[in-house]
């Protein structure tokens, strides 16, 4: 008997594996979140064994990338597939525990997970030593605690990134005429810092429409290099005018998609009575779960072991935040080999 053509879903899966999410097919040297995902839904019966690899027939897209070092809590994927019995736990069947489908939902005939997304939301969570004065002795950097108004500083200088930004300097390769440089952030804030094994961290959040390469890390260590004195506060308007700004760019090690939204997509779609809302409130309890089985403290134990945030930290006094012409070559090659040997995740 023919099977029917599959139809089109939306699912999230969640990792915490240091690999690339965006698939490679036909490199085995390599394998990404997305190669064991596209084996489970085959070996599960949801898609054709023949188009595993060209997801493209299944018209497969995920919503965001997540580089290597970066993990999700909350990643969605929208492609066609066959329904079957207790499909989410088959799924997950032939997945490694550290990456799970928590949930699917019947979308729209032409929704895209990428293009319908409107707002994404990041976390990044960092020893609070990273915004100890810079002449703290880091060799004691588990004894730091984060006094309440430096705190307040810290989100004040996050609260600055709010609205619409030229971010030109806070990627690569983008010339400050370019329109895709302007992006739109509508929260960004730290937390109260907690103590995990016997060291105090923090969770920044941030959440905009989209993000570039390497954007959130840059506006972090933008911050940290502020509130450990090795640039002044108006580093970050000067950010985002014509001129090039040296701008560090902190570890990858605590980047997390925490969740992505469709908040126009729910409004037109979401009480049609044939579609649901693309919402999380029901799968709240398991991510918050899979976050602090897998995540947090795979986080905390990499810096506690590798220490990528002072490895990094011992990098800022290179970087000239004054300049306004651009860097010699001399000093670009010592600066990203002092980079590369602190932040090998990225």
């Amino acid at each position: 008997m023919k099977r029917n053509t599959p139809k089109r879903r939306w699912f999230s899966y969640w990792h915490t594996l240091e690999k690339d999410t965006m698939r490679n097919p036909g490199n085995s040297q390599f394998i990404t979140i997305e190669d064991e995902l596209v084996t489970a839904l085959i070996k599960s019966g949801c898609i054709p064994e023949n188009h595993g690899e060209e997801m493209k027939k299944m018209s497969f897209q995920r919503c965001a990338r997540t580089d290597k070092g970066v993990s999700a809590a909350g990643q969605v994927v929208s492609l066609k597939l066959w329904l079957i019995e207790d499909i989410v736990e088959k799924i997950n069947e032939h997945l490694p525990q550290q990456i799970r489908v928590l949930g699917l939902k019947r979308v729209t005939q032409g929704f895209n997970s990428k293009n319908n997304c409107d707002a994404r939301t990041y976390s990044y969570t960092l020893p609070t030593v990273a915004f100890a004065p810079k002449d703290y002795n880091v060799q004691k950097s588990s004894d730091f605690r984060l006094e309440p108004e430096t705190l307040h500083r810290v989100n004040r200088l996050f609260a600055l990134y709010k609205g619409t930004h030229n971010f030109h300097n806070f990627t690569s390769q983008k010339s400050p005429q370019d329109p895709s440089a302007r992006r739109y952030i509508t929260e960004m804030s730290c937390g109260e810092p907690f103590l995990c094994s016997d060291a105090e961290f923090a969770e920044i959040t941030v959440r905009g429409q989209s993000f570039m390469l390497h954007q959130i890390r840059k506006m972090i260590g933008l911050v940290v290099a502020v509130i450990k004195g090795y640039a002044r506060e108006n580093v970050l308007e000067r950010s985002w005018g014509q001129e090039k700004v040296d701008v560090p760019k902190a570890p990858g090690l605590g980047l997390v998609l925490e969740r992505v939204h469709f908040d126009r997509y729910n409004k037109r779609f979401g009480g049609d009575g044939l579609h649901e809302c693309l919402e999380w409130q029901q799968e709240e309890e398991a991510i918050k779960a899979f976050k602090e089985a897998h995540i947090y403290p795979s986080i905390v134990e990499t810096e506690c072991q590798e220490g990528s945030m002072v490895s990094w930290m011992a990098t800022l006094p290179i970087h000239d935040f004054e300049a306004t012409a651009a860097e010699t070559q001399e000093n670009k090659d010592q600066k990203q080999e002092h980079e590369d040997r602190g932040n090998e995740s990225d």
